[in-house]
């Protein structure tokens, strides 16, 4: 007795490819974004808590529990900050030594990240060594012999104590360095050809195309140099040479603090900072990436 099989009508191959994709969602934006954004969502807490709190009055920040939304905008710290007289010299003398500090910076940075990077000269990788040794000390070892060569140059209690020591930094040396890295030398190499000097091929070849670089630099520094307490509070004692920083010190008094003032002016005082950062948002995350690519 002959036993015949049975087959299926279309081959498992073809049943397998007709058959419907199940159990994979398509979600419109990156699986990681549900992790992210709890996140972002977190770190803005103090951010948000700030701003409404700064059209609090004092009545309602100084309340116990504290009132989490406020019961009616109140501008009163924002008059206060604004109406004090000496708050835009204030913000005047932060806005001129962080742009002094970003443009030395970008100059002096970017000089001494290019003869680190192309350039060979005895010592230059134990010169090298040394630098971003230094990056390692913390700034309260270096405070007073700071403070005592500012004093020999005459600049305590003046701006030029809060710009020269800002002037450069081994992180702007070593950033421009690994960035200048990852640059193909045949660009150099052909301006060389054409006759241009060394610090026409950075001017002109060289820095046109680091403007990643340029952007994280400018922001760090910005961000870091508006930002400094520590220093302006040692070196400077006159209440016309504060920064906005120090000056917003003022505001909190030994027996009364008007706290919706010192809201309102870290308010003020972080406008700048996050739309600098906002500007250069992408050029700051490319540079971060390439200039990792090379050590």
């Amino acid at each position: 007795m002959s036993v015949t099989t049975s087959r299926p009508p279309f081959p498992s191959s073809a049943r397998r490819s007709g058959s419907p994709r199940r159990g994979r969602i398509r979600l419109p934006f990156s699986a990681w974004h549900l992790l992210l954004a709890p996140l972002a969502l977190v770190f803005a807490i103090p951010l948000i808590w700030l701003l409404l709190s700064s059209v609090m009055s004092d009545a309602e920040i100084n309340r116990f529990p504290p009132a989490l939304w406020p019961s009616g905008i109140d501008p009163g710290g924002y008059r206060y900050v604004l109406g004090n007289a000496m708050f835009p010299r204030w913000f005047a003398n932060s806005l001129i030594v962080s742009v002094a500090a970003v443009a030395s910076n970008l100059l002096l940075g970017a000089l001494g990240g290019y003869a680190f990077a192309r350039m060979r000269f005895a010592g230059s990788r134990l010169l090298l060594g040394l630098m971003l040794a230094t990056m390692a000390i913390p700034f309260q070892l270096t405070m007073i012999p700071t403070f005592l060569v500012m004093k020999q140059l005459g600049l305590i209690d003046t701006l030029g104590a809060l710009i020269v020591p800002s002037l450069v930094t081994p992180f702007a040396v070593f950033l421009f360095r690994q960035f200048f890295l990852s640059l193909p030398r045949e660009l150099e190499e052909a301006a060389w050809i054409d006759g241009c000097s060394r610090l026409r091929v950075l001017f002109l070849v060289i820095l046109p195309l680091s403007k990643p670089a340029l952007s994280t630099v400018a922001v760090l520094t910005f961000l870091t140099t508006w930002n400094d307490l520590t220093w302006p509070l040692i070196a400077i004692n006159h209440d016309t040479q504060y920064t906005l920083q120090l000056g917003l010190t003022t505001f909190q008094g030994q027996h009364h603090t008007r706290w919706s003032a010192v809201m309102a002016g870290n308010v003020i005082t972080v406008l700048p900072v996050l739309l600098a950062f906002l500007l250069a948002q992408k050029s700051f995350i490319q540079s971060i990436t390439s200039s990792g690519i090379k050590g």
